[in-house]
C-alpha cells in the first residue's frame, strides 16, 4: 500500500474485537504491529495528529519496576530528533501502561528487504549514516536502545528513523530472552548471550548487523535454530556478502567479538562521513549530527573513495548530489590524522582468563575425560585405572584447548588491529567536499 506522498504506508491491521478502541486520550484506529513488548496501535489524539502507541505487556505490579521504567523513558524522551522517531509520552500509572511516539509513514527495513530484495549504492550509504546518526544522538543521552533490528527501523519519506529506543532496556527484556530470542538473536552482541553487561558497543554490534542484513537479505550470522545462530555470534566469523569495500572492513569491525574493539557509535558516523580523526572545537556533536541527518536523506556517489569523486555519467538515473551551500549543515573541515593509532592487544593473561572460564570448552573436555574413563575400564576393567585415564584425558585436553585458542585468540585481535590502523594511514580523506568522502 502506498500513500499520497508515494511512500509505502506500514501494515495496518484492523483492531480485534480484544483491543481497546482508546488508550487514555488517544482513539486507536488498527494495529501496526505486536511482539514481546506489547501491542503497538497506530493512534489518533485531540487534534487529529497520528501518532504511534505501544501498550507495554507484563510490566507488573513492582513499583521498583514501575519506577525504572519511568526513569529509562524520561531518559528516552530526551534523545534528539536526528533519524528518530521522537517519544512524546507515557504513562505507567494505569493498569495497561503505554508509550506514545512520533508515528513514521513507511515500510519497515526488514519488509523493504524482503518485499523489493537488498540494498545497495546510494541508498545502501544513507542508511549506513541515517541509522549510525541515530545511534549516536540515543547514546549522547545515555540511552542504550537494546533492541536494534531491520524491525526497528522505519524508511519515511525523510530518510531512516530508528524507534523504540530506550524501551527494551526500561523493560529489561534480557530477562526474558527465551521468548525474545527468536526475533532479535541474530543481531544481539556476544556478551547478551553471555549475560555481561549491555552498552552502547552492543548497539554497535546490531548496527553492523542490522547493515549487513540490508546489503544481503540475511543477517550475518543466520537466521536459523537459536542454539545454531548464538553459536556462530559467539565463535564464528560473519558472513558479508553484498557489502561495498568502503563498508565492508567498518562492519567488521564493529562486529568484533570483544566490545572494548568495536568503534563507538560517533566513530561510525565520522568514517562514514569520510573524516578520520575528531577535532571538538573545530566539528562539535552537534554539527557531526546535522550533516549525518543531510546526508541521510541527500544522494552520495555511487563507489566514494578517499582520493578521488565518483562521476557521474549521463545514463545514470541518480539524482545529482546537492550542492553544498544549500545543505543546512556548517561546512566542516576534517582534521587528518598523520599517525597511526596505537594497536591495542588484549594482554596473554586477560585471554588465559577467557578461555579458562568458557562453558563450551570445558563442557568438551568434560565430555571426552568421560570417554577415556570409559575406554580406561574397558581395556583394564579397573575403576582406579579408568579413573586415572579419564582425569588425564580431561587434563590433556583441557590444557591443550585453552592453550591453543588464547593464543590464536590474540593472534586474530591483534591482526584485525593492525589491519585497521594500516588502512587509517594509507588512505586519509579528501577535502575537497561532501561528494567524495569515504562511504
Amino acid at each position: 500500500m502506498v500513500g499520497r506522498t508515494g511512500v509505502a504506508m506500514p501494515d495496518i491491521t484492523p483492531l480485534s474485537s480484544h483491543d481497546p478502541r482508546s488508550v487514555g486520550p488517544y482513539r486507536l484506529l488498527g494495529r501496526l504491529g505486536a511482539g514481546g513488548q506489547g501491542v503497538v496501535y497506530l493512534g489518533q489524539d485531540g487534534t487529529g495528529q497520528r501518532v504511534a502507541v505501544k501498550v507495554i505487556n507484563n510490566l507488573g505490579p513492582d513499583p521498583r519496576a514501575r519506577s525504572r521504567f519511568v526513569r529509562e523513558i524520561a531518559a528516552a524522551r530526551r534523545v534528539a530528533s536526528f533519524c528518530t522517531a521522537q517519544i512524546l509520552f507515557a504513562e505507567v500509572d494505569g493498569d495497561s501502561p503505554y508509550v506514545v511516539s512520533e508515528f513514521i509513514q513507511g515500510p519497515t527495513l526488514h519488509r523493504h528487504v524482503r518485499e523489493q530484495g537488498p540494498i545497495s549504492g546510494n541508498a545502501l550509504h544513507r542508511l549506513a549514516v541515517g541509522i549510525a546518526t541515530a545511534l549516536t544522538t540515543i547514546h549522547r543521552s545515555d540511552v542504550i536502545h537494546c533492541d536494534l533490528k531491520p524491525d526497528n527501523v522505519i524508511l519515511g519519506v525523510d530518510g531512516p528513523r530508528v524507534i523504540d529506543f530506550g524501551i527494551a532496556r526500561a523493560l529489561d527484556l534480557t530477562e526474558t530472552m527465551t521468548r525474545q530470542i527468536m526475533g532479535t538473536a541474530p543481531y544481539m552482541a556476544p556478551e547478551r548471550f553471555r549475560n555481561h553487561d549491555v552498552g552502547p558497543a552492543s548497539d554497535v554490534f546490531a548496527w553492523a548487523a542490522t547493515m549487513a542484513y540490508a546489503a544481503s537479505g540475511r543477517p550475518p550470522f543466520g537466521n536459523d535454530s537459536i542454539s545454531a545462530v548464538m553459536q556462530r555470534v559467539l565463535y564464528a566469523p560473519p558472513d558479508l556478502p553484498g557489502l561495498p569495500d568502503a563498508l565492508h572492513e567498518l562492519i567488521r569491525e564493529c562486529l568484533h567479538k570483544d566490545p572494548q574493539f568495536r568503534p563507538t557509535a560517533e566513530q561510525v558516523l565520522l568514517r562514514l562521513l569520510g573524516y578520520t580523526a575528531r577535532s571538538s572545537t573545530t566539528m562539535p556533536l552537534d554539527a557531526v549530527l546535522r550533516e549525518g541527518n543531510v546526508r541521510a536523506t541527500a544522494p552520495v556517489p555511487a563507489h566514494p573513495t578517499a582520493s578521488r569523486p565518483a562521476r557521474t555519467t549521463p545514463a545514470q538515473t541518480m539524482p545529482a548530489p546537492i550542492p553544498a551551500q544549500t545543505a543546512p549543515a556548517p561546512t566542516l573541515t576534517p582534521t587528518i590524522r598523520t599517525q597511526p593509532e596505537p594497536v591495542r592487544r588484549s594482554t596473554w593473561s586477560r585471554r588465559l582468563r577467557r578461555e579458562c572460564t568458557d562453558v563450551w570448552g570445558i563442557s568438551t573436555a568434560i565430555f571426552l575425560g568421560m570417554v577415556g574413563t570409559a575406554v580406561g575400564y574397558a581395556a583394564s576393567v579397573e575403576a582406579s585405572t579408568a579413573a586415572t585415564t579419564g582425569a588425564v584425558t580431561f587434563a590433556v585436553v583441557y590444557g591443550v584447548r585453552v592453550l591453543v585458542a588464547t593464543a590464536l585468540g590474540g593472534r586474530a585481535d591483534s591482526t584485525s588491529t593492525l589491519s585497521t590502523a594500516r588502512q587509517t594511514t594509507s588512505a586519509p580523506p579528501s577535502t575537497s567536499g561532501p561528494d567524495s568522502r569515504d562511504g
